[in-house]
């Protein structure tokens, strides 16, 4: 088939963490509190406008953005093009993968990290490196690669490529399945990677966004079972106390609850709240 005939009307979703992205390798830099968060944001916004720049190559005509770390405002975005979307903020339902629907042809994930039952990764966790020791979906362990994999499943979109270090792309596609993925770091340790540099690491990730896109037929969206079950572990023992209280959530030990959801769009939304809810919240 001709690639122009591939191409036309090509939605892409690509939902960008931080701590996957070339050069980020402490917490020094990914927080605003980091005295170099303000590179960081920078590094991560050069890699977003990279993968943009190979889906353009590969003839999208429809991108969305998720700003999908920590506090979802992490993006330069008066840099981004003014003809994409962009999902910033947070709290919000699907988390990482808010916008995402039967519409898009492919996912893209970048600056992915790998998950929180993993020994190697830079800044290796699940959802929040500070309160779950486990994210367990139908017993598996899963990165956020895979929960968020499961997503865009659900909707019948296939995610086709992945940036990170060598741990994250590994963990990812055992839990995911067949990805193209741009390496731009290998992980020595949690706060530490030996690098390429951010000109090196973009051009790798133009390169491989418009590969996978270009041969995105051989992708195929994960088959979620329904129902589906979830396990969360947390570090410590009030959180599953009180999430108990719930007549829908099960106490599995000290540390862990286990909620059964019709899909994995209801357990995503289950899991926005066991982890943004406070007894203080307010506006």
């Amino acid at each position: 088939m001709p690639l122009a005939a591939q191409t036309q009307g090509l939605r892409v979703y690509i939902s960008a963490d931080m701590e996957g992205v070339g050069g980020v390798v402490t917490g020094e830099q990914l927080s605003p509190t980091g005295f170099e968060y303000a590179k960081a944001r920078e590094l991560m916004t050069e890699e977003v406008l990279a993968a943009i720049a190979g889906a353009r190559d590969a003839g999208a005509t429809d991108i969305v953005v998720s700003d999908s770390h920590g506090n979802f405002q992490n993006l330069l975005i008066d840099r981004l093009p003014k003809d994409i979307s962009i999902i910033r903020g947070g709290p919000r339902p699907l988390s990482m993968m808010h916008g995402i629907d039967a519409t898009f042809d492919a996912v893209l994930f970048i600056g992915y990290h790998s998950g929180t039952t993993n020994p190697a990764g830079v800044r290796a966790h699940t959802i929040s490196s500070a309160r779950l020791a486990d994210v367990r979906l139908n017993g598996v362990s899963m990165p956020e690669a895979g929960l968020n994999a499961w997503i865009a499943g659900h909707f019948g979109v296939p995610v086709v490529m992945i940036s990170g270090d060598d741990a994250a792309v590994a963990e990812a596609r055992k839990v995911v399945g067949d990805l193209e993925a741009a390496i731009v770091k290998e992980a020595i340790g949690f706060h530490s990677a030996k690098l390429i540099t951010p000109e090196a690491s973009r051009e790798r990730i133009r390169e491989t966004v418009k590969r996978a896109l270009q041969n995105r037929a051989r992708f195929k969206p994960i088959a979620v079972k329904n129902p589906v079950t979830l396990e969360l572990r947390f570090k410590n023992y009030r959180p599953a106390e009180i999430l108990a209280f719930l007549p829908n959530v099960e106490r599995v030990d000290a540390h862990a609850v286990r909620f059964v959801g019709k899909d994995i769009i209801e357990v995503a939304r289950f899991l926005s709240f066991a982890t943004n809810y406070e007894p203080g919240l307010e506006p």
